[in-house]
């Protein structure tokens, strides 16, 4: 008895060891696989789940509903038509078919272990992972709407290597020969980006990188404002992660929390400014209005007051005397009226020589 148990006790350990080592390399990011590295924020199983929901529903639109491998069941179903009918048997089936694909990599989204904190990694087959990313990216641009709120970044990678000098330089030459090399040319940069990886300095393998793609074709130039591509390398421990992209910096480097938002909020900042100028105005107003006043008023006055001055004072004098004239004339027509006229006319005329000598001469 005891023979017989411990021989079982060692064939379940024995197959449990080789189940927990095939898990775990299956589930680690490795050279050779292909998907999409998110990044999040203390939360890696709610950015988990909601990747898979936001994959699969721009995949179902892409590449159609996931289909599973029905090769190893053939023979039981023709066994079981009777239980075909049944509902009840039909989900067992695709939760059977589901845990056996899962199980052996087959599903189209898989979470792998990335090797490092608020980061996922989630390996994809059948399918590009840039022509993915760039189609949900450009969905949640034009339409504004939030469909995630632990998913921060989402980048794509297409190629894996080695993350040694040597090994990249070796596989990049080769990677980025449909972007860069002749005939093809474009302008480009390089975003680059190491975690838990101290050989790489980043200095050291953007430049490394920029002469790879001068020596494919040296029209490339390089444009960190706007360019056509953007060259991205990410490096996790040991594993360097490339892809080539397009529209990095107008959906915001592939932030799902940024694209969203509206492009034109900096366009209603100076639009507010002026609703709160006037708030503000009155505070400075007071200050100004003193260092205004004073300027204003003795650049007015001394204009205002000697040219209305000047100009009313002969305008007035000259007026007085006509005004006084008809008066003095209708007070000679009165002396007229009364005393016949000799009067105002002595009144009126000086006296001359002749009146002077006629004076003399009625005298003498």
């Amino acid at each position: 008895m005891s023979d017989a148990a411990e021989s079982k006790k060692r064939s379940r350990k024995h197959y449990g060891g080789l189940k927990n080592k095939r898990q775990k390399v299956s589930r680690e990011l490795d050279v050779g696989m292909q998907g999409i590295l998110i990044t999040c924020n203390m939360n890696e199983r709610k950015c988990t789940s909601e990747a898979y929901n936001l994959l699969n529903e721009y995949a179902d639109k892409l590449y159609g509903p996931e289909k599973f491998a029905d090769k190893e069941e053939s023979g039981s179903e023709e066994g079981d038509e009777n239980e075909d009918d049944d509902a009840e048997a039909a989900l067992k089936k695709e939760v059977t078919q589901m845990r056996e694909s899962t199980e052996k990599g087959r599903r189209r989204f898989q979470a792998v272990d990335s090797g490092a904190n608020n980061v996922v990694f989630i390996r994809t087959q059948n399918l590009e992972p840039d022509q993915l990313v760039h189609h949900i990216l450009q969905d949640l641009h034009a339409t504004k709407k939030k469909k995630s709120r632990v998913i921060l970044r989402m980048l794509p990678v297409s190629g894996t290597c080695k993350a040694f000098p040597e090994d990249m330089e070796r596989y990049l030459s080769t990677y980025l020969e449909p972007w860069f090399k002749e005939p093809a040319q474009a302008t480009y940069q390089i975003a680059f980006k190491a975690r838990n990886s101290s050989h790489n300095k980043r200095d050291d393998v953007i430049k490394a990188l920029a002469a790879l793609v001068g020596k494919l074709n040296p029209k490339n130039k390089v444009d960190l404002t706007n360019p056509e591509l953007t060259i991205i390398v990410e490096v996790i421990k040991s594993v360097c992660c490339v892809s080539v992209v397009r529209d990095y910096t107008l959906f915001r480097k592939f932030n799902l929390q940024e694209v969203v938002k509206n492009d034109r909020a900096p366009d209603q900042g100076p639009k507010a400014t002026p609703d709160n100028a006037p708030n503000q105005g009155p505070k400075t107003t007071p200050d100004n209005a003193p260092n205004q006043g004073p300027k204003a008023t003795p650049e007015k006055a001394p204009n205002q007051g000697p040219k209305a001055t000047p100009e009313n004072a002969p305008d007035q004098e000259p007026k007085a005397p006509p005004k006084n004239a008809p008066s003095a004339k209708a007070a000679q027509a009165e002396d007229e009226g009364e005393g016949g006229g000799e009067p105002a006319k002595q009144a009126a005329e000086p006296p001359t020589e002749a009146t002077r000598n006629g004076s003399t001469e009625e005298g003498r």
